[in-house]
């Protein structure tokens, strides 16, 4: 029996994703699926550039504005969410057409990789901070890559989150992430996934970037960063987030405004190149250019999904 066929639209950040895959839904009869890890959260919604309703033109989008920032939300959280998203959409005859920049979330569904949701032991990663804070994240990038070094090729030294991940999952199981990426894989995927990429040239992204960082500001993201600190009590998480850390240290004074929109820009321009990298590992991704007209990249799609 011929599997049901995804679409995914993946690639960095402000190259054109919400555009064209809301203009392909319409084409398609699709229904969308984020994957992106920070518009899962609740009240933040300009420093992840949320797509306005107006925006969705009538799509519904899934996976957009469920979680509190107060919440936890694993890589195992968001397959188990998608996949229902995926059988709710097929379900009503519609095309799942699965959306983002997060290379994980993508990977979880194209590669079939199950993740246990192992829960996060706060005493240990407690350890982990102090440690980080005393020797440095470099001491830390050392142990876990003589842990799991085949991990650890697609993680950069300053990654703190997903170099504790690799050292937390090592402590609670005894068993690297690879192994545990290993085993799974050998499951049955049930899904046919294509997948597309937008690429386009490095200094238009970067423009695009800086200039998405300026309307962002120009929308208010310091106050939804304020009005964020004073609805939620701890946003461990969530404020973690590209932007959102940034507005934390003006607010708190430790930098200018200046040295803040220049730091959200710079990062998220570091941010784009790592979502490059990522996304180019995968062999089997066709690649679009962004700067093409969203009709001839539908077009470009389409006949992926046909095979030709």
């Amino acid at each position: 029996m011929e599997k049901p066929k995804i679409i995914v639209i993946c690639g960095p950040t402000a190259s054109g994703k919400t555009a064209l895959s809301i203009q392909l839904a319409k084409t398609i009869n699709g229904e969308i699926v984020s994957a992106d890890s920070m518009q899962i959260y609740k009240d933040m919604d300009i420093g992840t550039a949320k797509p306005t309703y107006e925006e969705m033109d009538g799509i519904k989008h899934f996976l957009i504005d469920t979680v509190s920032p107060t919440k936890r939300y694993s890589v195992a959280n968001y397959k188990k969410d998608a996949l229902n998203a995926i059988e709710e959409i097929l379900k009503k005859g519609k095309t799942p057409i699965v959306v983002g920049g997060t290379g994980l979330y993508v990977d979880s569904l194209v590669q079939g990789i199950e993740y246990d949701d192992i829960e996060v032991d706060l005493k240990y990663r407690k350890e982990l901070e102090q440690i980080a804070e005393e020797k440095g994240l470099e001491y830390l990038y050392k142990n876990a890559l003589e842990i799991d070094p085949l991990a650890m090729e697609k993680i950069s030294p300053n990654d703190k989150k997903r170099i504790f991940r690799v050292l937390e999952i090592y402590h609670s199981t005894g068993k690297t992430k690879t192994v545990q990426e290993k085993k799974s894989k050998e499951k049955e995927n049930p899904y046919e996934y294509i997948v597309f990429a937008i690429d386009m040239e490095r200094q238009k992204l970067y423009e695009r970037i800086n200039k998405r960082v300026d309307i962002m500001l120009e929308n208010g993201l310091v106050d939804e960063v304020k009005s964020l600190i004073n609805k939620y009590k701890e946003l461990p998480t969530a404020i973690q987030g590209l932007g959102y850390k940034e507005v934390i240290l003006y607010l708190k004074k430790e930098i200018t405004y200046e040295e803040m929109v220049e730091k959200i820009k710079q990062e998220t321009r570091h941010y784009a190149k790592r979502q490059l990298t990522w996304f180019r590992k995968n062999k089997e991704i066709i690649w679009i250019d962004g700067l093409n007209d969203i009709q001839n990249n539908i077009n470009i799609i389409l006949k992926g999904v046909k095979g030709e």
